[in-house]
């Protein structure tokens, strides 16, 4: 069974179709732990909230390839769990083989390649992610790329049972001027309130580009280098939009249910609780209301601060008495 012909082995079940991954032979904590660092992704990664950054599909990230990047593309299939997402899985993951193994010249530029090689030079660049997304547990990101009628067979849970599920690939367009990365990265913070007013909606702005054919690799290939070559060609309009977050999903439920009631689901909602608050300190900073305000709390603390210890010795001297 998974190819093992002898004990002892450590099989890997890392993707749908995909061959698992045996070890033979007996392992330590430090080989073990090697082990599972090296096999603990998917080979077609999942979108995440913790792995949407790494990967280049977050509207407030930036490219694999690096922060001057001005256009970069993620390609997503997304669907409820269960035998089709599976099989589309399998399907871009090997159109993702066919990316990684294709042959670019190195002096190579992408006008001067044929339509065919436009996606392979732009995922070899680093300027292409693939990715699967999982549209019930992520429903509102789903729902917000993939707005249509047809909607809740791809995002969100099963409505009944005979419900088909139809998984759906789209692109996700990035892009950001000149300007706005000149100004990310040279602009320098006066204070320590100014560090947290980064823009929250992002600097990139997004395009949207659905796929409508057959669930085939060569198709769904000659696709993905059509789009990239109009994406970075065409003169498209720029549009920003602040898109939904990914929901966090904890591994263990009960610390899930604990940080639900103190009301933050992972470090990365604590940080935007800190950042939301000192944003909210900075406005109330520049209001002329402000000091006033500030001036009085202080002449209460001070004057209470006076009468602990007037206090303290009126109730000695009535003792003494």
């Amino acid at each position: 069974m998974f190819g093992v012909d002898s004990a002892p082995a450590i099989v890997f079940l890392k993707d749908p179709g995909a061959e698992p991954v045996v070890h033979y032979g007996a392992t330590n904590s430090s080989v073990f732990h090697n082990l599972m660092e090296q096999h603990k992704s998917h080979a077609l990664p999942q979108l995440r909230s913790i792995t949407s950054m790494d990967l280049g599909c977050d509207v407030k990230g930036y490219s694999r390839a690096g922060n001057d990047t001005l256009t970069w593309y993620c390609v997503i299939v997304a669907g409820k769990l269960g035998s089709k997402l599976s099989k589309a899985r399998e399907i871009m993951r090997s159109v993702q083989d066919n990316l990684t193994n294709e042959v670019i010249p190195g002096t190579a530029s992408i006008s001067s390649l044929p339509d065919s090689l436009v996606a392979a030079y732009a995922f070899q660049q680093k300027r292409l992610t693939l990715a699967w997304l999982d549209g019930d547990a992520q429903k509102k990101y789903c729902f917000f790329y993939l707005h249509s009628e047809n909607v809740f067979e791809t995002c969100g849970p099963r409505r009944y049972a005979e419900e088909e599920d139809v998984p759906r690939v789209f692109l996700v367009r990035y892009r950001r001027n000149n300007s706005e990365v000149n100004i990310d990265v040279k602009q320098q913070y006066k204070n320590i309130w100014d560090t947290f007013r980064e823009d929250e909606e992002g600097l990139a702005s997004q395009l949207v580009a659905k796929y409508n054919g057959s669930m085939e690799g060569p198709e769904i290939l000659s696709w993905m280098s059509n789009t990239i070559k109009d994406g970075d060609s065409s003169d498209l309009p720029y549009f920003r939009a602040k898109a939904p977050d990914l929901n966090p999903e904890e591994s263990n439920p009960a610390w899930s249910r604990v940080t639900q009631k103190i009301g933050f689901s992972s470090k990365r909602r604590m940080t935007e609780k800190v950042k939301d608050f000192v944003t909210g300190g900075s406005d109330y900073m520049k209001d002329p209301r402000i000091g006033p305000i500030l001036l009085l709390a202080s002449a209460l603390y001070l004057g209470a601060l006076w009468l602990r210890p007037n206090q303290s010795e009126q109730k000695n001297d009535k003792v003494k008495r």
